[in-house]
């Protein structure tokens, strides 16, 4: 796949680009994107005692298996916190003891984690408050701190916290950064962006800000409404109906999807990814042909490889799920979590009995589990079908989930089982 150099910061016609803008702001000295080596012993030392976990280390070392109670638990050989993420919290944890007698804030979860967010919020730092026509950010004062979460701010917000005497503390995954160069390079190469994801998320709305020209997409039958348009053209103003809240200002689908570039919301499931590229590169060979469909079509894989990862691991434990007996497989991670969400999707589109938790509190003594279904909503029924036998279960983590959430989940399993055995 061709790339152009990702250090120009003009357009074709010379303008500067919002990736110019971002990188003037990032050379303010009030912006902080490296950390505060001076505190940073006390920092990982407090997340080791916080996020690890006696209990998962042993069954790294133990071919990925635990057996504890009458509960044989079959981990995923690839799950929880991600580099970007442990990178994210340490920042935001060195950013408050670096800080100690300024005013901190974070402008939106720092991580889709409860235990991570609450913490924060225990450290006194103060989220700013969403409205429904935005933002208020006018808690924000003269000489405070705002931290940029790891789903990263949009343009505007960068903007605005620029021009104010503010310290910028920016934990934005390198992933997240790299989505927005890949949207750079459409804007210089006059393409359209179409983007693979949701575009109420965090990242989305921060990936969007740094785009001229986009439309979001959620999945294919989203994909295919477009590429469908695309070949056919149809009802413009049906399909701006349909798709409004998912375009840029102005956007025209009679005009503005001749030239397109795919990137992604890097926590989206890979496999929707790759299907719905091939579906643009078919569909735009079929309107401007082989030769030609280079200029018109131009793609860049922006998945982050932690989310891979997961991924992959989930499907080697769902496709060895009645090899191993598995009863059903738990899924660990903030409710509103993308990637932890489509971690479910996996063994609950294989048909194997599956349960998101957000944390093991979900789990209860009566044999009951809250959990998040597909479509998002929660609900609570029961949870092991015979505690009077033997349970098999695997076990997976998103990748902003510390490993404590998951022994801490675990052990409401094994209470569960215990009180069963003395009954």
């Amino acid at each position: 796949r061709a790339l152009v150099p990702l250090h120009v910061s003009t357009s074709t016609d010379g303008k500067a680009t919002k990736k110019s803008d971002r990188l003037k702001f990032m050379k303010n000295e009030q912006f902080h994107r490296r950390g505060f080596k001076e505190v940073r012993e006390g920092v990982e030392q407090a997340m080791d005692e916080e996020y690890k976990s006696e209990l998962v280390d042993e069954m790294r070392i133990s071919n990925y298996v635990v057996e504890r109670d009458g509960v044989k638990v079959h981990l995923a050989k690839d799950f929880g916190f991600c580099w970007g993420v442990e990178r994210s919290i340490a920042l935001a944890y060195e950013a408050v003891e670096h800080f100690p007698e300024k005013k901190v804030h974070i402008t939106n979860e720092l991580i889709h984690n409860p235990e991570v967010n609450d913490k924060l919020q225990s450290m006194e730092v103060e989220f700013v408050e969403k409205k429904g026509d935005g933002k208020d950010f006018s808690k924000i004062g003269d000489g405070d701190v705002v931290i940029l979460p790891a789903f990263g701010a949009s343009y505007e917000e960068m903007k605005l916290f620029d021009e104010k005497n503010v310290e910028v503390v920016d934990t934005t995954c390198p992933w997240v950064s790299k989505v927005w160069n890949t949207v750079d390079t459409h804007q210089k190469k006059g393409l359209t962006s179409i983007i693979h994801g949701k575009y109420a998320h965090e990242e989305t709305v921060a990936t969007t800000s740094f785009c001229e020209d986009y439309i979001c997409v959620k999945n294919m039958k989203e994909a295919e409404m477009v590429a469908d348009y695309i070949l056919n053209g149809g009802d413009k103003e049906a399909f701006m109906e349909y798709f409004g809240k998912a375009t840029s200002e102005g956007f025209d689908p009679d005009t503005m999807l001749d030239k397109i570039g795919l990137a992604n919301q890097t926590t989206m499931y890979k496999a929707e990814t790759r299907a719905i590229g091939q579906l643009f590169q078919k569909t735009m060979i079929k309107k401007f042909g082989p030769v030609d469909v280079k200029s018109h079509y131009m793609e860049f894989d922006t998945i982050c490889d932690a989310t891979q990862e997961r991924q992959d691991a989930v499907i080697e434990l769902t496709e060895n799920s009645e090899k191993l007996g598995l009863d059903f497989i738990l899924v660990i991670g903030g409710w509103d979590s993308s990637n932890t969400a489509h971690l479910l999707e996996i063994p609950h589109n294989a048909g194997v009995r599956s349960f998101h938790i957000n944390r093991a509190e979900c789990i209860t003594a009566d044999n009951k589990i809250t959990h998040r279904l597909i479509n998002g909503d929660i609900v609570t029924e029961d949870f092991v079908t015979d505690l009077s036998k033997d349970v098999v279960m695997g076990v997976t983590s998103g990748a902003s989930t510390p490993d404590a959430a998951v022994q801490d989940s675990l052990s409401s399993i094994f209470l569960l089982k215990q009180l069963a055995n003395k009954e």
